[in-house]
């Protein structure tokens, strides 16, 4: 890539990003803390444009994450799922897992995902009277639902939990946490190779069957699709739930609004979904060949990144695109992609969302922040926006 004394340092939050590109045009030259230069897509309608480039790859280059220090073999394993393939490989990918992901087996969860809700709102309401609804809630919600899914035994979640959020706070950061995300690969080899010889009727066991014709997918496709559910699975329903509950929160007379009318929660989620994207930037992708990427002269192995969060805040899309409108009615927010690679789990991160706060705000109808609303903290993250904390007085 051709270097220009323009070139933005991205040294905090996607939202620090965002500030300051939105207003220089559709493209722009960022570089990541870990000194990788990318083209950085901002807005709406071009985002949605080069999700669906075929000119851009998700599979060409995958190593700007880690520059190499990962072994071959932990990262192939970890990176091969349909996320970072292009077709026909994503197409068979997707063919595939679709076998053992159709929505029946994700609305199947909603009783289950009411019962561990339900026993974290009760343990929450057995403690103190102010509570960090991130660490009691939000996030060990999604990671118990998504190793229920799959099969990983409850001794192991923990772990997989830590590891999950080592990798997402470490993408694109000067350094790479390779030994969090070598473990995490070791361990679900290991994990798939027990389900192999022992398999019971969970996602990963369903995944190891899956097929079409004579065609299964491979040991790093297996690795990969397991990294990639627990990922996106825990991270970013964890930064929905949160961010939800903090929005929410900040506004009491919308929190009194849901509560009486419940009904009205799942079009509020959409517009949580677009102010608070919990996923700021799409998978970085790789230019095939020479391209003008609206009026950006992109080279050849050029990496390019599409915010997401920027898109969601692009006023030529969204009326008040700054402004929080739970009530939105039109909003085609692209919190979870575009085209071929649309988010798989969307219908598990909303059912959870929903679940999980609606029963926070039926069961504590006097909660409000402990801290003033401007003053939490968000966690650095490339790809990724959610709360360190959300400290919370459950009763007045």
């Amino acid at each position: 890539m051709s270097e220009s004394p323009a070139v933005l340092e991205f040294t905090g939050t996607a939202q620090d990003v965002v500030t300051s590109v939105h207003t220089a045009g559709p493209v722009r030259q960022v570089r990541l803390p870990n000194g990788v230069p990318v083209w950085l897509v901002t807005r709406h309608t071009e985002v949605r444009e080069a999700l669906s480039d075929p000119r851009l790859s998700n599979h060409d280059r995958n190593d700007w994450f880690d520059q190499g220090a990962l072994s071959p073999q932990v990262r192939s394993a970890m990176n091969t799922s349909m996320l970072r393939l292009d077709p026909p490989d994503h197409t068979r990918l997707r063919k595939l897992i679709a076998k053992a992901f159709v929505p029946r087996r994700i609305e199947a969860l909603r009783p289950r995902v009411g019962q561990l809700t339900g026993d974290l709102l009760d343990r929450m309401a057995a403690g103190s009277a102010e509570v960090d609804v991130i660490t009691g809630y939000a996030s060990p919600l999604p990671i118990q639902v998504i190793c229920e899914l799959l099969g990983v035994a409850v001794e192991d979640r923990a772990n997989y939990r830590e590891w999950a959020d080592a990798f997402a706070a470490g993408l694109g950061a000067p350094v790479f946490p390779v030994q969090a995300v070598t473990d995490f690969v070791e361990h679900l080899q290991g994990l798939i190779a027990r389900r192999r010889a022992e398999p019971d009727d969970a996602l990963l066991s369903a995944l190891i069957a899956a097929r079409d014709q004579a065609d299964r997918l491979t040991e790093d496709e297996l690795i990969s699709t397991a990294f990639l559910f627990i990922v996106a699975g825990h991270e970013t329903t964890t930064n929905l739930i949160g961010n939800g509950l903090y929005l929410l929160l900040r506004n009491p007379e919308l929190a009194d609004r849901i509560r009486a009318h419940p009904e009205e929660l799942p079009r509020a989620i959409e517009e949580f979904l677009r102010y608070e994207s919990p996923v700021t930037g799409a998978s970085l992708r790789t230019a095939t060949e020479a391209m003008n990427l609206f009026g950006a002269e992109v080279a050849a192995g050029d990496l390019v990144m599409m915010s997401l969060h920027a898109a969601n805040r692009d006023g030529t899309a969204f009326p008040d695109a700054d402004g929080f409108q739970p009530g939105r009615e039109r909003n085609p927010h692209l919190s979870f992609g575009y085209g071929i690679h649309f988010c798989m789990g969307a219908p598990l991160a909303r059912l959870e969302a929903q679940v999980a706060i609606g029963e926070f705000l039926a069961r504590f109808p006097q909660a409000r922040l402990a801290v003033d609303a401007d003053a939490v903290e968000w966690r650095p993250g490339l790809l990724t926006r959610g709360l360190a904390a959300l400290p919370v007085r459950l009763a007045g």
